[in-house]
């Protein structure tokens, strides 16, 4: 049972598809009633879980387990050893519904030592934990439609690029979705994603099972590389600009219906934007 790392739907996050936008992407801040913040509570963490089954389940109509059914909650056994990074909405009086988007964080000290990251389900990720960088796996990505709009994502990387700094994380990395069965329906997407985005061997995690190996990918010179970049999931183009690379290959997601890829995410890429606005906001205080 998976949603696995840095999985939203296809539209999530994207205000060009969202006529719903609260708040207003100009709201200044100290006037805005979105926060940002780590689950503090068991309470908010379940009600993280609600939201998460509200989008992975209902949202795409795809049958969950039968214990997760039953709970009317995404969970697994990796749960207990997340950092839970929450929107919330503070106009919103019910407890159980001001949760309007999660993103859900491991680091490697806060899990067992016996037990593997998440992503290694779909993807060997052996090179990046022999890089020695200090590693931050992300995943369990989520937001109401209402919401998808760039405030909440600046929200989101704003707090992410905290998170770096205080944990001071090297790399980040987790996978990304199309929410799309058979990969012969992107496979121009898969081969820009290959030709333009591969990362160096040393960070180059892999699919397993690929598959991508039975397709026929265009040469480089014959993509039109705009276009195709016009035509992938909003979240992994926002993971692009950042300046994320994309492992080898893609892995099919059965249950969920999902053609997967790798993220990998040097935290150096994402300080230009965000994490140094953090620094200089902390240097005042």
């Amino acid at each position: 049972m998976k949603r696995c790392t840095v999985t939203i739907t296809t539209d999530a996050l994207n205000s060009e598809n969202n006529p719903a936008q609260p708040p207003s992407v100009d709201t200044p801040e100290d006037a805005s009633p979105i926060v940002l913040r780590l689950a503090e509570t068991p309470e908010e963490i379940l009600a993280a879980q609600r939201l998460r089954y509200k989008i992975f389940y209902e949202e795409f109509d795809i049958f969950p387990p039968e214990q997760v059914s039953a709970a009317g909650r995404d969970f697994d056994e990796y749960d207990p050893y997340a950092d839970h990074l929450i929107v919330i909405d503070e106009s919103i009086e019910d407890p159980d519904h001001k949760i309007v988007g999660t993103y859900r964080l491991f680091r490697r000290e806060k899990m067992p030592a016996d037990m593997p990251f998440y992503s290694t389900q779909e993807f060997d990720i052996t090179p990046l934990i022999q890089n020695g960088g200090k590693l931050l796996e992300l995943g369990r990505s989520c937001v109401l439609p209402e919401y998808r709009t760039k405030y909440v994502m600046q929200k989101l990387w704003q707090g992410i690029a905290e998170y770096l700094s205080v944990h001071n994380i090297d790399l980040m990395f987790g996978c990304a979705s199309f929410q799309e069965r058979d990969p012969h329906n992107i496979v121009d997407q898969l081969a820009y994603l290959h030709h333009y985005h591969t990362p160096p061997e040393e960070l180059c995690a892999s699919a397993r099972p690929d598959c991508t190996l039975d397709l026929d990918f265009k040469s480089k010179e014959e993509l039109d590389a705009r276009r195709v970049f016009s035509d992938l999931p909003p979240l992994i183009k926002g993971y692009l600009r950042l300046g994320a690379y994309i492992g080898r290959g893609a892995f099919a997601d059965k249950n969920l219906h999902c053609i997967d890829v790798c993220i990998v995410l040097p935290t150096e890429k994402v300080t230009g934007k965000y994490k140094k606005h953090y620094d200089r906001k902390n240097s005042k205080k």
